[in-house]
């Protein structure tokens, strides 16, 4: 019988932020909520909660509603990005389906009051839930049209003193140009926040990148669909991009 190997060194970080793009649930398809990719998450998450992580989690809900887009066809752009607050909600309890379906128990919390589905945001009982191992997902945005989802993740890491923000991504880091489109793209390993704000890089917006270095809360970006990864950067090993910590 084969043993498998166990990590014999503690978790890097203790409380992180996990940031999952709405297209990243998408998967394949382009649009709404692929199932074999909840599982993943699910299972990835499962692994560092196992070891004593707490994991919190901000999901977009770009794969059924962005307002952004909604605005630029003419909506009330308010209207908009209220719309993009319940898609972050539908993709919140489909995580939290997925990840209780592996066993992994799990709040969601919304900053917009929807006390059938969701618990209400409060900072406080957040905090309790991950310090009893609860898996804890932010949805609904802030709660406020005109921030991003990356807002939000930069917002809370803030306010529960999470140690770092895992941007989870369907590339392998940050580049100097889009690598789908671009062979030649130069990968950056490592990124002030400056630089991000100066070059325009896509990290995250402006308002997030700028909470973060008020707040020198580090940021690392990498893939999602390689399974593992989550667990590898938890451990402290090298991959994607940081940005911010001590550059």
């Amino acid at each position: 019988m084969q043993m498998v190997k166990q990590d014999t060194n503690p978790p890097k970080y203790r409380r992180v932020i996990l940031k999952l793009s709405g297209e990243a649930l998408a998967g394949s398809q382009g649009y709404g909520i692929e199932q074999a990719i909840i599982q993943s998450i699910a299972e990835q998450i499962k692994e560092i909660v196992a070891i004593g992580v707490q994991v919190a989690i901000v999901v977009g809900g770009g794969n059924i509603w962005r307002g952004v887009a909604g605005s630029a066809k003419g909506m009330d752009r308010a209207t908009a990005d209220y719309m993009g607050m319940l898609a972050t909600v539908m993709n919140s309890l489909a995580l939290q389906d997925g990840l209780e379906k592996v066993g992994v128990d799990t709040r969601v919390q919304s900053a917009i009051e929807m006390k059938e589905v969701a618990e209400p945001y409060i900072r406080r009982r957040a905090i309790r839930h991950l310090e009893k191992g609860r898996v804890v997902i932010f949805a609904a945005g802030t709660g406020n049209p005109y921030f991003s989802t990356d807002t939000t993740a930069a917002l809370r890491a803030a306010e529960i003193e999470a140690e770092v923000i895992l941007m989870a991504k369907k590339v392998d880091g940050v580049y100097d140009s889009d690598p789908m489109k671009n062979p030649d793209a130069k990968k950056f390993k490592e990124l002030g926040y400056i630089e991000v704000l100066n070059k325009g890089l896509g990290v995250m917006d402006s308002t997030a990148a700028s909470l973060c270095m008020d707040n020198h809360i580090p940021i690392i970006v990498f893939n999602i669909n390689e399974q593992g990864n989550i667990r590898k950067v938890i451990m402290g090993e090298i991959i994607g991009t940081l940005v911010g910590g001590e550059v």
